[in-house]
């Protein structure tokens, strides 16, 4: 069979999805990237906010009008959202035919199926659309009663959907702390490492296929090794890393601000291919709003560390992301966490505003926190943090950088797109590579170039060849 799939939210759940794909693969199916041929549709969801949420129920929806239009017979979700509303999801969407969570990405081979369900003389059943427009909320929880266990091997397959010069690796699963406005460990399961050496085994056969960035991830992945007892097993690692033939760069996302070591952050100085780059999502800079979403440390201990980090990696680039409108947040707290921007000057931050989520300890909260404060904190956040930003490209100009193609501009056909090693793919800003000939550059390439100015968030450059 034909097999489509749409893959939504984080990359830990992209990597999920390139092994459901590379499984199908290895049974013999094919895969498409066009929905309107594909015999057998899957989406792999997103359940961590409303917003994640209801753009994985629009996914379905739409897929499943491909059950009427298409060639689709059958339609398969799987993920955060199956995970966390099984059954309202069977109930209220009947063309679904088969829902796995986040603990079942192996039976995927045998939720393909043998073909549609038929439960009106052939035809599968129409969506009552109307009715389904917007997410579940506010309903009891309705996956399994066991927490997800699963996790990949280095012998699992995975059909790689990022470029070919970098990949995600999971270096670990699940998480075991307890945020007052998190679901992730509801869906995801407790925290769960992998072994060093099949962590290396794989990135060895990713360099093998032409990986040149490998992107290391997990809920905390300054927490691994700690759940086997094994400290400093996070530095041991990327020394290994390092060593491996083919990598250009090794970046590190979702960091921890109480499990960040001086053996890892010396590993890091000292591993030459490991970007300088730390991924650290504070959430907040108050300590009484830190307090109330269950998050360890304070504003003092967060500036105690991010001064270490720089002192020992000078150049280093810190990116951390905020939710604004928690329950009971102030103008004071609001106030904070501007000075904190002010004082840090993070090279990427991103903002967002706080929504309740049912089965977490804040989600039936009052929120005190009317939608348009909400939205203004968080653009007057972001209009703060652009003022830093430009400063900083401002300083930028007329030096000289390596970087990474990642391939053509949709804006121009002179134009290519690029990173150097303090951003990371999708989420942070771009380089505009100018003055070039793109025929004579490939995505993947590694080049010197010099920085000629700035748009917005992005650089402007010009190869240096």
């Amino acid at each position: 069979m034909k097999v489509g799939m749409i893959s939504l939210g984080c990359p830990k759940n992209l990597v999920d999805s390139e092994v459901m794909l590379g499984l199908a693969e290895q049974a013999g199916h094919t895969l498409t990237s066009d929905a309107h041929e594909a015999d057998v549709l899957i989406v792999n969801t997103c359940a961590f906010i409303d917003k994640s949420k209801q753009e994985s129920i629009d996914a379905i929806l739409e897929m499943a009008e491909l059950k009427k239009t298409g060639a689709c017979q059958r339609l398969v979700v799987t993920g955060c959202l199956a995970e966390r509303y099984r059954d309202e999801l069977k109930d209220q969407i009947p063309e679904i035919d088969a829902l796995l969570g986040t603990g079942e990405v192996p039976e995927i081979v045998a939720a393909l199926g043998p073909g549609p369900r038929t439960d009106r003389g052939g035809q599968a059943p129409a969506v009552p659309m109307t009715l389904h427009r917007k997410a579940p909320r506010h309903q009891p929880l309705g996956g399994r009663a066991e927490l997800p266990t699963y996790i990949y091997d280095a012998d699992t397959p995975r059909r790689l959907a990022t470029p070919g010069h970098y990949a995600y690796v999971k270096v670990a699963e699940g998480c075991d702390y307890t945020c007052a406005f998190c679901i992730i460990p509801r869906l995801r399961g407790h925290y769960r490492s992998r072994p060093a050496a099949e962590i290396v085994r794989e990135a060895q056969h990713l360099a093998g296929r032409g990986v040149k960035e490998l992107l290391l991830i997990s809920q905390d992945t300054t927490f691994y090794g700690n759940d086997l007892g094994e400290r400093g097993a996070l530095a041991r690692l990327l020394r290994e890393l390092n060593r491996v033939d083919g990598l250009e760069w090794i970046r590190l996302l979702y960091l921890y601000p109480t499990t960040i070591d001086d053996t890892m952050l010396e590993a890091m100085a000292e591993s030459d291919k490991v970007c300088k780059y730390i991924d650290l999502p504070l959430q907040h800079a108050s300590d009484t709003v830190l307090k109330r979403m269950k998050r360890p440390g304070t504003r003092r201990s967060y500036e105690r560390l991010l001064t270490n980090i720089r002192t020992r990696m000078p150049g280093a680039a810190l990116r951390t992301t905020f939710i604004v409108g928690f329950p009971g947040e102030t103008e004071a707290d609001v106030a904070e966490l501007e000075g904190f921007l002010d004082t840090v000057r993070f090279d990427h931050v991103g903002i967002f505003t706080y929504s309740h989520e049912e089965g977490t300890a804040a989600g039936g909260w009052d929120d005190d926190v009317p939608a348009a404060t909400k939205r203004k904190r968080r653009d007057r956040l972001m209009a703060q943090q652009r003022g830093i930003v430009e400063a900083a490209h401002q300083a930028r100009v007329g030096s000289r950088v390596r970087l990474v193609v990642d391939g053509p501009s949709p804006e121009h056909e002179l134009v290519l797109r690029g990173r150097l090693s303090t951003q990371a793919p999708d989420i942070d800003p771009l380089v505009y590579l100018t003055e070039c000939d793109p025929s004579t550059l490939s995505s993947g390439q590694f080049l010197e170039a010099e920085v000629v100015g700035a748009r917005d968030y992005d650089l402007v450059a010009r190869p240096l060849l």
